[in-house]
């Protein structure tokens, strides 16, 4: 199910404790007329008006919004990921604990392709944090671990196969024959989808993505036989991941 309109709105109409797994890459506040690196070319790091902070206070309300909202929606046994960089982060991950979520790991998601710093100013961001939380610390969540252990790492030197999967992945950036359909700012790799769906949820759990973009969370849970709710406020967007999803 793709729903078009503002998640703070749309969240409020799922019904309690019936939501599997939540995959959330909200925005990241990180739209400040900055500049960044594409393809050997310097460009703006603005991602568009939805990706302007509006102060501190105000972002991090507006997390925590969101965040009741899918606590309130998780079953009892549920768990939610959540991406970001360190403009969004930290902020996530204090509310997480502060409204009672047990975290179970943050993941490293390490960027061997990143895009190099052009202001010299500071290192080079190469990568995001995924936090990972169970909706409580009586949670008896789901996490395959065998599954994992087993998992096809030969393009991520920083894991090996047949030994316990590690909290560093290293996962390029996503590849142009994933953007066929069409181009999201911040569209994430089928691979890392696969890996935090696989790893935290079973065949036809319902998973959630209240920020849904491009619609990679949908792509991944058709592909792995999960059922979808994406919610996306730009009309633009949601026709990108609809063509996406159906396309699996």
């Amino acid at each position: 199910m793709l729903i078009l309109g503002d998640s703070l709105i749309e969240l409020k109409k799922i019904k309690d404790n019936s939501i599997d797994f939540i995959f959330s890459d909200p925005p990241y506040f990180l739209s400040n007329n900055g500049i960044s690196c594409k393809n050997g070319k310097m460009v703006s790091v603005n991602k568009g008006e939805w990706d302007k902070s509006t102060g501190f206070k105000s972002d991090v309300d507006f997390h925590k919004k969101w965040i009741e909202e899918c606590k309130r929606i998780l079953k009892p046994d549920g768990t939610i990921a959540i991406s970001g960089t360190y403009h969004s982060i930290f902020q996530c991950g204090y509310i997480l604990q502060e409204l009672g979520f047990k975290i179970i790991n943050d993941i490293s998601w390490f960027k061997p392709n990143a895009a190099p710093c052009l202001a010299c100013k500071n290192f080079t961001a190469s990568h995001e944090t995924i936090v990972w939380a169970a909706k409580s610390n009586s949670s008896k969540y789901t996490f395959n671990y065998d599954i994992m252990k087993k998992w096809d790492v030969s393009k991520d030197k920083l894991n090996n196969q047949g030994k316990q999967m590690r909290s560093v992945w290293s996962i390029g950036l996503t590849p142009k024959n994933e953007k066929k359909h069409g181009n999201h700012p911040t569209q994430k790799p089928i691979e890392l989808l696969k890996r935090i769906i696989t790893a935290a949820t079973n065949k036809s759990d319902t998973i959630l993505d209240p920020f849904m973009g491009s619609g990679t969370t949908g792509v991944v849970a058709k592909m792995l036989d999960r059922s979808f709710i994406g919610i996306e406020k730009s009309e633009e967007y949601l026709k990108l991941a609809k063509k996406r999803i159906e396309s699996v």
